[in-house]
């Protein structure tokens, strides 16, 4: 539990330093004012986009020795409707899942609003999963 616990303490340090917890920065990305937020996430698709040719180029297997899959997801009506709905979120608290956590470590309390509205909408997507389109 440990290793993880500092995982995410490091990762936090990494958001912090790279201001990507900064509500000033996400409404530049969302304005179209500034390059910074979208040089993050270009390199992160990127680093992510080379990791998994990577794992498929050499068939990297678990620690436990167990081959890594990667199953395609089909593609939904719901998928689009829900990354609207993350972007609107987003844009309105500056915030995404991730960097919560490390909001509300730096003392943003408005932050905790945001976990507690993610909280909502993950409990009222279980709850209404079964009539929502897939």
């Amino acid at each position: 539990m440990l290793k993880y616990l500092l995982a995410g303490f490091v990762f936090g340090i990494v958001l912090i330093k790279a201001e990507v917890l900064s509500w000033y920065r996400i409404q530049e990305m969302f304005r179209f004012q500034s390059f910074h937020m979208y040089g993050v996430i270009g390199s992160a698709v990127v680093t992510g986009a080379l990791g998994t040719w990577l794992l498929r180029q050499f068939k990297i297997r678990t620690m436990d020795g167990e081959p890594i899959t990667i199953t395609k997801k089909p593609f939904h009506k719901g998928v689009p409707i829900g990354g609207l709905l993350f972007g609107v979120g987003w844009a309105l608290t500056g915030a995404c899942p991730g960097p919560i956590f490390a909001q509300i470590g730096l003392g943003f309390g408005a932050a905790i609003l945001v976990l507690l509205s993610a909280l909502a909408g993950t409990f009222c997507y279980g709850a209404w999963r079964d009539r929502l389109p897939h």
